[in-house]
Formats: structure tokens, sequence, C-alpha cells
């Protein structure tokens, strides 16, 4: 994006739900350049007030899960039922890899070419705070152009679930029917974050032993969280390649939405992101403008 940014037309062509302005206007709240962070500012306050609609969704999951093919069988169950579903990465490896996994659409064969859906790969900001910050602005983007439903997803491994679980409503945690222990390889932190498990593949031959994680994880989450949460958090099955039980994974989802709608959790969370977000856009204003300093420069190795 090297040519002058006409933001004022650029947000109407976000608002107005045109494809090609959303991805120019994540181009450049992506970019690192100092006159595109400037512009992407004066972008972001003219889209914030059509922004916070949508349904917010963090989906994570063991290696091997197949959650580009549930994501495709739940996006395109949900645009089958009028939503508009827009699907975002956090892949802080992705700098180093040269795009993340979704940069290969076929994955997502039907969401890839669905006209009510929008895919776009992890930004390549190199560190998992710059992508989070990336993602977030991105997320205002396609909020602003219309999609009622936003799917965030981890490709990276570490912080960047937690990170995710910052930036949405609702946390979905993927996992697989195994072996011996159901909780080998499945760290403690995201079983503290996710708001639903799902027992992933749990058709033809792995039916049973899907049912018999989803019951042992059941009775995991409830020594590691105990009985006392306003929400318990449901360990289901679903098969994403055939599509059985996804409907019962999403009406979950959005129960747990609703159910912080009706404490009043929810908007205290929005309000929570909103100034993380905030101060994490200041920190990043600051470290870019202290980098780019003469004086800092000359100083540099």
């Amino acid at each position: 994006m090297s040519r002058a940014v006409d933001v004022g037309a650029l947000a109407a062509g976000v608002l107005a739900g045109d494809r090609r302005s959303v991805a120019r206007s994540i181009t450049l709240v992506e970019s690192r350049r100092a006159d595109h962070r400037e512009q992407a500012q004066e972008l972001l306050v003219e889209l914030l007030p059509h922004a916070g609609g949508a349904q917010r969704v963090g989906i994570s999951g063991v290696p091997g899960v197949g959650k580009s093919t549930f994501i495709d069988s739940l996006g395109s169950t949900l645009t089958a039922a009028g939503r508009r579903v827009a699907v975002l990465a956090v892949d802080p490896s992705s700098a180093r890899s040269g795009g993340s996994i979704l940069g290969d659409k076929t994955r997502m064969a039907r969401l890839s070419v669905d006209p009510n859906a929008f895919i776009r790969p992890s930004p390549t900001a190199g560190t998992l705070g710059g992508v989070a910050q990336a993602t977030r602005e991105s997320m205002v983007v396609v909020e602003a152009a219309g999609h009622d439903v936003v799917l965030v997803e981890t490709v990276g491994v570490g912080q960047s679930e937690i990170a995710v679980a910052d930036m949405v409503d609702s946390f979905l945690f993927l996992t697989l029917a195994r072996t011996g222990d159901q909780l080998q390889g499945i760290k403690r932190g995201i079983l503290e974050i996710a708001d639903v498990i799902a027992v992933n593949k749990a058709d033809g031959p792995g039916a049973d032993d899907a049912r018999r994680a989803a019951r042992e994880l059941a009775g995991a989450i409830r020594m590691l969280r105990g009985a006392g949460e306003d929400w318990q958090v449901p360990v289901l099955t679903c098969a994403g390649l055939s599509g059985d039980g996804l409907d019962e994974v999403w009406a979950q989802l959005t129960a747990h939405t609703d159910r912080l709608r009706a404490s009043g959790a929810f908007t205290e969370r929005r309000r929570a992101q909103q100034v993380r977000w905030t101060w994490g856009m200041v920190r990043d204003g600051l470290d870019h403008r202290l980098r780019e300093h003469p004086g800092v420069r000359s100083l540099a190795p």
C-alpha cells in the first residue's frame, strides 16, 4: 500500500461492506510504517462507532484437531442461517513462516468462496503483542463492515490463547479423544480460560472414545474450577467434517454470551478489553517513535 490513502473513501467503502475496502483497511492497520499508523488511527476513529455489535469467539485446539475444517463447517452453518462471519487468526510465528495456516484458503474451501464470509490470515507483526494489536484493529474493520460473528483462531502455541481470550466474548477449546490420560498435552491454563470445550472428530469408530473423553474432561473441569462458578463449562462432542454437534456447540457459545449479558459482565468485559486495547495502541505508538528517533537509531548496532 504505497499510494496515498483516502481515509474517508476507505471508511465509506468499509461501511458499505465492500470487500476490497475491508482488505485494504486491514492491510493499513497491519502496517508498521509511521504514516500508515497515523492513517490507520484516523480510519479506526471513523469506524469505531459502527463496531462492537458482533459476537466474538476465540477458537483454539490441540495439534491435529481439525480446527480449520471445524471453522469452515461452523462458519458455513452460520452464514446459511443468515449470519455474516469473519475469520481472523493470531499466529506469532507467521513473521518467520511467511504467513499463517489460514493463508492456504483451501483449508476453508466453503467459507473462502462464501459472499457472507471474510477470511484473513494472521498479520506478520513479528511479536505476539504486535499480532494481537493488529487483530483487535482488524476486528473493528470487519465489524464496521457488517460482520456479526467474528471467529478468532489461535494458530501459534504458548501465550496466543491468552491474548485471544482477552479480545473475545467466549473461548472455545477443541480437543481429541486420546488413549490413556485425556489431559495429557492440554495445558492447565487453557482449561482455565475455556468457556466451552468440544471433543472433535466424534464420528465413526471414534464416537465412543470421544464421549468417554468428554466425560473425563467434564470431571477434570469440575475439579479444576469448582462448582461455585456462575457458568459451568460444558464439554461436548462434535464432528467438524460431517457437521454433527456443531449446532449444540454454537448454542452453548451463545448461551455463555447471553449469561454474560444478563449478569452485566459482558459490558464490563468489553470495557476492560477496550481500555487494554487503547493502552496497547499508546505503547505501540511510543515504541515505534522511540525506535525511529534518529538519536536512538544512531546508537543501534
